[in-house]
């Protein structure tokens, strides 16, 4: 399966242009009889990205519809983007569920999230609660890859996923209803108003959903935490006359995640009756790791305290942003825009308290000039700061500990030509300039740790062989500062044992892209290869005490990954699309990773209309991997607590699997459909079919991150959604 994949994508055979709607508009439109003429009204900011003169259509980027993501079933962004091209969604921790979006191979802290084109996310908010981003009010989410692929998102190593608000053109309301197996349920709402004259355009979005543990091997302590996350965003878009827009948008996020000791059952420190029943149990009296399990294996009963398995995490984030585009003149439009982010997180791992507040600024004043027909500039500046605080109640009482406290602030200007070089040819040569600091600020860490100024330059071409085949090439560079222990899996688990950070320059990369596109009657193909290099590379490691310590790695990272699309319209209703990918990470990035990440993977998705019906079913097959290239090493039984039993050492083959999800959806009426359908329905789990994620290390210490497979079981649906 290796060399058919790289042989195919370097050959580039079929290949063709992405089915990108990299311009969608809004635009309502009212049909009245012949001879009557058809009435378009729109938007100042939808007339302006008709005539080219706000989107950009250049950059290689993957649109995951709204329809898909209804398709998947996708209560949350990393549902929705999770193995799309060149996209990998980490669970990282089988006790915290924290997931790691990956784009192009890159880590997860290298993916930069937008919403509408503007960074509401903060350094810590990647970590926990992704998951906790409705997509109830979603019309789609784009995923560019490469460094630099958003003009204003340069720390951007892996890229940028945008996700894109729904604008309403009429009045009404959405209400999506479902339950299912493991205490799966969500309730989605979405109301719309639009004014009699098109101009004010609003949406209230709500969303709530909640799932369970689950144990797959019922040990008592589970491979999935429960989540259950509350949504609240309200948005406002109104044309002020014919030249102005201005866009208002607010939203609140709660997250709780509770994973570890099965809620109601009983533990050496008593019933775990609920989280707070947990929590108050805590008495820093940690069991000989020989007594976590029953005979030290961690196949049997958890007989430990409840706590000792115990991971917490409360997260809330606010989020609001205003934007004003005004349109001058024919040749001059500008775009002032700001957004804020407050991302607080209360936690408590396995005996160690975390709490830190998170609070964003970033402002930008963007300008686009056509110069003539055949050239657009955009320019401009932005400002962003950023300042995290952390605290540590079992932390403090240790001298050696050193917080995670940061402050961020990054200066930049930019500019960027699109050029019609020809009439097959467009070329988006850009350049951005970046003053950057960063200091922990933490006593012990006197001085500035970062301050640099960097020149981040990216071009990106698209030439239009004919009218079915179409080549894009991207180049750039790009940086990031690598602030949190939140970098590293498990970095802030070990806290009580003090911190050390040794950080001080910026990651750097580059990165090429190219993709060769063909368009026909019934088949779309893209084939795609991107490299990426990055130095300075944050990684975990330890010192001679033991001590965990964010140090930067001394050889460059790289990766090269590289995939083929195939959609097929069997039918006029019926829809096949077949992708085949392959990842190649060299011994550097390797190594700093937590979890091991795929390296090949085949994906099959059906999407069939039928009388009413939508039938949608999605493979996916991973391939085998050697876990020892990735550090992989660890026991299931204890001799004593501190020595492992090596003959109960874990396997590091990774053994390749497949999951399918099914989904079937009928129209009653234009306003009422009911759906059914399974997540993981063949019920494919590492602890059924391998191996539990719990592990000890030689020297007797427990851990939970031995994971390389599916760790949530099947999860059957039914739902109900009226459109009024």
């Amino acid at each position: 399966m290796r060399k058919f994949i790289v042989s195919s994508i370097a050959l580039m055979v079929s290949t063709c242009l992405y089915a990108q709607d990299e311009t969608q508009s809004n635009t309502a439109v009212v049909d009245t009889p012949a001879p009557m003429e058809t009435i378009t009204v729109t938007s100042v900011r939808q007339r302006l990205e008709q005539a080219g003169t706000l989107a950009n259509t250049i950059v290689k980027t993957e649109v995951v519809s709204a329809l898909t993501i209804e398709n998947k079933n996708a209560v949350n962004l990393t549902e929705a983007i999770d193995n799309s091209p060149g996209v990998k969604v980490s669970n990282e921790c089988s006790m915290c569920g924290v997931k790691r979006i990956m784009l192009n191979g890159m880590k997860g802290e290298q993916t930069t999230i937008l919403v509408d084109g503007l960074p509401v996310h903060t350094m810590v908010s990647g970590y926990y609660a992704v998951d906790a981003i409705p997509t109830t009010g979603v019309v789609r989410i784009e995923v560019a890859r490469g460094a630099g692929a958003s003009l204003i998102a340069p720390e951007a190593i892996g890229g940028v996923i945008n996700i894109v608000s729904y604008d309403p053109t009429d009045s009404g309301a959405v209400v999506d209803l479902s339950i299912g197996e493991d205490g799966y349920r969500k309730l989605g709402f979405l109301g719309k108003g639009v004014s009699e004259d098109g101009a004010t355009r609003a949406t209230l979005i709500g969303q709530y959903d909640d799932r369970d543990q689950y144990d797959g091997d019922h040990n008592l302590v589970n491979e999935q935490p429960s989540q259950q996350n509350r949504s609240l965003t309200a948005r406002l878009s109104h044309d002020i006359g014919a030249f102005d827009n201005l866009v208002l948008r607010y939203s609140n996020i709660n997250s709780e995640v509770f994973g570890g000791p099965m809620l109601g059952a009983t533990f050496a420190d008593g019933r775990a009756n609920s989280i707070g029943s947990v929590l108050r149990a805590y008495a820093n009296n940690p069991s000989e790791n020989i007594d976590l399990f029953e005979n030290g294996d961690v196949n049997q009963n958890f007989t430990g305290n409840a706590w000792e398995t115990t991971e917490w995490i409360n997260t809330k984030r606010n989020e609001a942003s205003v934007a004003w585009l005004k349109e001058w003149n024919s040749t001059l439009n500008s775009h002032l825009a700001v957004s804020y982010a407050d991302h607080s997180q209360d936690s408590f791992y396995e005996g160690f308290d975390y709490v830190n507040d998170d609070k964003m600024w970033f402002y930008d004043a963007r300008f686009n000039f056509a110069v003539s027909d055949e050239h657009l500039l955009t320019f401009g500046v932005d400002y962003r700061t950023e300042e995290m605080r952390s605290h540590s109640v079992a932390g403090a009482a240790n001298p050696d500990y050193v917080a995670d406290s940061f402050d961020y602030h990054v200066a930049g200007a930019y500019l960027q030509d699109t050029w019609q070089a020809l009439d097959e040819l467009e070329i988006s040569m850009a350049v951005r300039a970046d003053k950057v600091q960063a200091d922990f600020v933490d006593p012990q860490k006197p001085g500035t740790e970062l301050d640099e100024t960097i020149v981040s330059p990216r071009i990106d071409m698209r030439y239009h062989h004919n009218a079915q085949w179409t080549s894009r090439l991207s180049a750039g560079r790009g940086y990031r500062a690598p602030l949190s222990f939140f970098e590293t899996d498990h970095g802030i688990l070990d806290g009580s044992l003090g911190f050390e950070i040794d950080i001080n320059a910026l990651e750097r990369s580059k990165s090429v892209n190219y993709s060769l596109s063909y368009e026909g009657e019934r088949l779309t193909s893209t084939a795609s290869i991107a490299w990426t290099e990055v130095a300075n590379l944050a990684a975990l490691t330890t010192n001679e005490h033991g001590t965990p310590l964010l140090h930067q790695m001394d050889d460059k990272a790289s990766s090269i990954t590289s995939d083929i699309s195939l959609g097929y319209r069997l039918l006029d209703d019926l829809t096949l699309n077949l992708t085949l990918e392959n990842f190649n990470y060299n011994a550097t990035f390797k190594h700093s990773y937590a979890i091991a990440p795929v390296e090949q993977r085949v994906s099959f998705n059906l999407d069939w209309d039928i009388g009413g019906w939508d039938f949608y079913a999605s493979a996916v097959w991973i391939g085998s991997r050697d876990l020892s290239e990735y550090g992989y090493e660890g026991y299931d039984r204890l001799l004593s607590s501190n020595q492992a039993d090596p003959s109960s050492k874990k396997s590091t083959d990774a053994p390749a699997y497949f999951t399918l999800d099914v989904k079937a959806t009928y129209a009653i009426n234009d306003t009422m459909s009911v759906y059914f359908g399974a997540s993981n329905l063949l019920d494919y789990t590492q602890v059924d079919k391998s191996e539990s994620p719990l592990f000890f290390d030689a020297n007797g210490n427990f851990d939970v991150a031995y994971i390389y497979g599916p760790l949530r079981g099947r999860e059957a649906y039914v739902g109900l959604k009226l459109e009024f």
